[in-house]
């Protein structure tokens, strides 16, 4: 009877072991990388030419310097179709596992009724925003 004991205990034992090595090896991976990122930037900033000038500290873009103030204005209906493709790229997200789990036997019918649900959710949605003016490009 103590064998059995001390044999199920070993393998506890050994299976935690082997359950902290598998992460070690990630953990020291991690350390790794961010040892290799922080000595690149520290190489980088050893190595590197300071020399600042007026014209190196001015603020440009593209090469053209800056009129004007710093404050610009963004178009709204940019975002709203950024939105819309970020809700239907989640939506394909949800497609392809449907279509494995539809593919399953047993699971049809039901898989089927749920995935037309939840397209049905995101129709309403579409024509609400077709109907709210968003699909303009106006």
């Amino acid at each position: 009877m103590t064998t059995y004991r001390t044999d199920v205990a070993a393998s506890r034992t050994d299976v935690a072991a082997s359950y902290f090595e598998s992460y070690s090896v990630v953990g020291l991976l991690a350390v790794v990388g961010v040892l290799f990122v922080a000595v690149a930037f520290g190489a980088s900033r050893l190595l590197r030419p300071v020399v600042p000038t007026p014209e190196k500290l001015l603020t440009y873009e593209c090469g053209v310097d800056p009129v004007g103030e710093g404050w610009a204005h963004t178009q709204v209906r940019y975002y709203v179709y950024a939105f819309l493709y970020v809700i239907f790229a989640v939506d394909s997200i949800f497609l392809f596992p449907w279509a494995t789990v539809f593919a399953a036997p047993g699971y049809g019918a039901a898989t089927l009724v749920e995935m037309f649900i939840f397209l049905g959710f995101l129709a309403v949605g579409l024509l609400y925003a077709y109907k709210k003016g968003v699909l303009t490009w106006a």
